[in-house]
C-alpha cells in the first residue's frame, strides 16, 4: 500500500507484521479505547443525518474542517456502544490522519478496511467500515473544491 500518509503507512506495516489474530485483535481494542467523541464545539446531538455514515450498524458519523494550513482533520462520533469496529477504526484515522491534506486522504484504497481487520469481515461491517473512509473523502473532495475555487 503505497502511496499512504506516513503514519497510517507505518501502522499498515506494524500490522501486516502481526500474525496472530489475537495479538491483531487486542491492538485493534486498543484503540478502540482511546476512542475519542466528537468535541461539543464541533457537533452536538442529535447529529445531523448528513454526517450519518451510510448502512454503518454502529451508527457513526465523520464531521471535518480545514485549518488555515488546507490541512483536514475528522472528528466522529459512534452512537452504538458495541461499536467497537467503528471506534477501533475512527480512532486509527485519527491517530495517522490529523493534519493531512485533503489530498492525501484520496489516496487512501477502501481495501485498507479488509487489511486493517481482516478478510472474516462480515459485508455488513465492511460495508459501514468502508462507508466511513467514503465520508471522509467525500468532505477531503468538498474541501480541494473548495480551495482550488477560492484561488481562481
Amino acid at each position: 500500500m503505497k502511496d499512504l500518509p506516513l503514519k497510517l503507512k507505518d501502522l499498515m506495516d506494524t500490522l501486516s507484521s502481526i500474525e496472530d489474530r489475537h495479538e491483531r485483535m487486542d491492538l485493534l481494542i486498543d484503540y478502540a479505547e482511546k476512542f475519542k467523541e466528537v468535541p461539543d464545539e464541533i457537533a452536538k446531538r442529535p447529529y445531523p443525518k448528513e454526517k450519518a455514515v451510510p448502512f454503518c450498524e454502529s451508527e457513526a458519523y465523520v464531521f471535518s474542517s480545514l485549518d488555515n494550513d488546507n490541512n483536514i482533520e475528522f472528528y466522529y462520533a459512534v452512537d452504538n456502544p458495541q461499536g467497537i469496529s467503528a471506534k477501533a477504526l475512527c480512532a486509527i484515522f485519527e491517530d495517522t490522519l490529523k493534519n493531512e491534506q485533503p489530498e492525501n486522504i484520496l489516496k487512501i484504497p477502501a481495501d485498507i478496511i479488509l487489511e486493517i481487520f481482516g478478510h472474516e469481515l462480515s459485508m455488513g461491517k465492511n460495508m459501514g467500515l468502508t462507508g466511513i473512509l467514503q465520508m471522509m473523502q467525500r468532505d477531503s473532495k468538498h474541501y480541494i473544491n473548495k480551495v482550488s475555487n477560492i484561488s481562481t
